[in-house]
């Protein structure tokens, strides 16, 4: 019994240096990444992008998706920070892996990439519809545009398209947005999804054109497409309300060496680009993913009364108080100031109270001050602060308000006058009566 003992206690402290790598608040960036293929020839027909990830420091670690020593966790604690699923056809996850158990790393905070193809299983589907991502029930169906296609030799069927329609927002694809009119546009070859409604944490970031529509193109159309032009969507991704990132993919080739070299020719266009966008599209988009970009943190949160340096146990009615925090953006390497004018604080009870918005100075310090309203109870200061490609910020901080003690009153409150006024009037009144009463025959 010792020895075993022994033994599962050197085995937890050689894997503390693996379990050490995880989501840190301090350096939020996913480093140890799982990547999940359904053959190994995956590793080198995508190597330039695996080597974009290498190049900024994360750990891959190449399993086959039919492993049956797959696992995530350990000891009750994750091995990888991100999840890539380049595994399309695999119906069922060798070792402890299937359905809940990526649903639950996700739910953990933790990222994944996933990408699909012609192939795609139906457990590779059912990950994409939990995350709001319906693909086209057709499994032999393709997205095809008649008008925004690559010129090519080998296609035909007008499958291998161009795509320019990307989603308006630096924060997910870069300050150096990208700008199809001098750059390439992005390869596309696969099948085309659709997003569920009844999600609003889902987003398109590559769409296809309105002219396009998902079919079987070795088939004949006998009604209309269910998926057509723009409400397609290649690429999309969800920021889930614990901040966990997936991107969804209809297209493994997207990924792929072929696509990042390939030269692209718009059908209709004279312009023929020496290679197609997708390595940038691809590397940007992945920033995003793995924390590298847009993710919030606040911190040194403080209020006082105005004058003050110190925060009081309770505030009381009508006083005039401070509040600040502060805000930062993690760039890949470091902490940078966030600067935005929509960060608001509530002053909540049940409902707010006050509303501000807060004024900062360019160094990410966050101030507002106002007064305290001339209600008693146990209030909150709230921040919930979401915008698209970022991580949301939900701060709550409980302090009680009391109303005036009885000898903190003025001597005359102006509101008490009118009473006052009636007091007297009646004293003089009684008095006015009285002498008349007694002198008057």
């Amino acid at each position: 019994m010792a020895p075993s003992i022994r033994l599962i206690t050197l085995s937890i402290l050689f894997l503390s240096p693996i379990f050490s790598l995880g989501f840190s608040p301090e350096s939020p960036t996913d480093r140890h990444i799982l990547v999940l293929v359904d053959d190994l020839a995956i590793k080198s027909s995508h190597s330039i992008f695996f080597k974009t990830l290498t190049d900024r420091g994360f750990d891959l670690d190449f399993k086959l998706a039919h492993d049956p020593k797959l696992a995530l966790q350990r000891y009750g604690q994750y091995l990888y920070d991100g999840l890539i699923l380049f595994a399309p056809s695999v119906d069922n996850l060798g070792g402890s892996l299937d359905l809940s158990a990526i649903l639950d790393f996700v739910d953990s905070g933790h990222d994944l990439i996933l990408a699909a193809d012609t192939t795609t299983s139906d457990l590779i589907r059912d990950i994409a519809a939990d995350c709001g991502v319906d693909f086209d029930e057709d499994l032999g169906a393709l997205v095809i545009d008649h008008t925004s296609y690559a010129v090519s030799k080998t296609d035909s069927d007008h499958t291998l398209i161009v795509s320019d329609d990307v989603i308006d927002s630096k924060v997910i694809l870069g300050e150096k947005k990208l700008e199809f009119s001098f750059q390439a546009p992005v390869l596309f070859r696969g099948i085309a999804h659709s997003l569920n409604p009844a999600n609003s944490l889902v987003l398109k970031v590559l769409s296809a054109s309105p002219s396009a529509y998902s079919a079987n193109p070795k088939a004949d159309l006998s009604s209309p497409p269910a998926l057509i032009g723009s409400s397609i969507s290649l690429v999309s991704v969800v920021q889930a309300r614990n901040n966990a990132r997936v991107l969804i993919s209809g297209s493994l080739d997207l990924f792929s060496n072929k696509f990042f070299k390939s030269p692209v020719k718009k059908f209709g266009s004279s312009v023929e680009h020496a290679k197609s966008g997708n390595e940038q599209f691809v590397s940007e988009l992945s920033k995003w993913v793995f924390h590298e970009r847009g993710h919030l943190k606040a911190v040194n949160v403080q209020h006082q009364k105005v004058g003050e340096t110190f925060e009081p146990a309770m505030y009381r009615i009508t006083d005039h108080l401070e509040y600040s925090v502060e805000i930062y953006e993690w760039t890949g390497k470091d902490w940078k100031p966030y600067i935005a004018d929509d960060v608001q604080v509530q002053f909540y009870m049940m409902s707010p109270y006050v509303l501000k918005t807060l004024s900062h100075d360019n160094q990410g310090l966050y101030s507002v001050s106002f007064q305290v309203p001339d209600v008693y109870g146990v209030f909150q200061f709230k921040i919930e602060y979401q915008r698209v490609g970022y991580t949301s910020l939900s701060l709550s901080k409980q302090i009680p308000v009391r109303p005036f003690r009885h000898n903190e009153y003025e001597r005359f409150i102006k509101a008490a006058y009118p009473y006052y006024g009636g007091a007297f009037s009646m004293m003089t009144g009684f008095f006015i009566f009285g002498l008349f009463f007694l002198y008057h025959k």
